[in-house]
């Protein structure tokens, strides 16, 4: 068990060492998936219960349930 793991590193190591245009696009993709995590977070998931008490947060989050 312990070959066959050791064996797939390898495998994935040495192909990804030998990227070419792989190294360009994995930082293409890491960079549009923070971007569109970050887009995601600004404009759909905002924080409806900051700046409120402790109080106006459980009648918010009590109605939120109940009309639900």
């Amino acid at each position: 068990m312990k070959s066959f793991i050791l064996s797939i590193y390898r495998f994935y190591a040495d192909g990804f060492r030998n990227m070419t245009w792989g190294r360009q696009l994995w930082w293409l993709i890491l960079l549009k998936v923070i971007i569109l995590f970050a887009v995601l977070r600004a404009f759909f998931f905002t924080p409806t219960l900051s700046g409120k008490s402790e109080e106006q947060r459980i009648e918010h989050v009590g109605n939120e349930l109940i009309n639900k």
